[in-house]
C-alpha cells in the first residue's frame, strides 16, 4: 500500500463561517467525520487535524503567510486514483468550494 498526505482545501471565508458555528452545528461536523473515519478506517494512517495559521520561513527569515489549509490526513490505498474515489461523499466537501489535495509520499533515497 502506498501512503499518501491528504490536504484539505477551501476558500479562508468557508473556514470564518466553519468558526461561527454553533456548539450543536460543530458537534454535528464531527459526528459526520466521525462516521466517515470509521467507514474508511482501513485507509487510515493518521486521521489528522486541523491546520493553524501559517508562516513561510526563507534564508531571509520569516513572515506569515497566507494559505487555503484546513486540515491534513495521512491514508493509505493502492494508487491515488483508488483514494480519490475512496474520498468520493467525503465530509469535507460539505464546505463551500472545498476541495482535497492528495499527495503521494514518497520513500526516501537510499534509506
Amino acid at each position: 500500500m502506498k501512503k499518501f498526505l491528504v490536504l484539505y482545501r477551501a476558500p479562508a471565508s468557508s473556514f470564518e463561517q466553519m468558526q461561527k458555528a454553533t456548539p450543536e452545528q460543530q458537534k454535528a461536523g464531527m459526528e459526520t467525520w466521525m462516521a466517515w473515519s470509521r467507514s474508511a478506517a482501513a485507509s487510515i494512517v493518521d486521521l489528522g487535524a486541523p491546520l493553524g495559521k501559517s508562516l513561510r520561513v526563507t534564508k531571509g527569515g520569516a513572515s506569515p503567510a497566507a494559505n487555503d489549509l484546513g486540515g491534513f490526513s495521512i491514508l493509505q490505498a493502492e494508487s491515488k486514483e483508488a483514494l480519490a474515489e475512496a474520498l468520493k461523499g467525503h465530509p469535507h466537501f460539505m464546505m463551500p468550494d472545498g476541495s482535497i489535495e492528495v499527495i503521494e509520499l514518497m520513500p526516501m533515497p537510499g534509506a
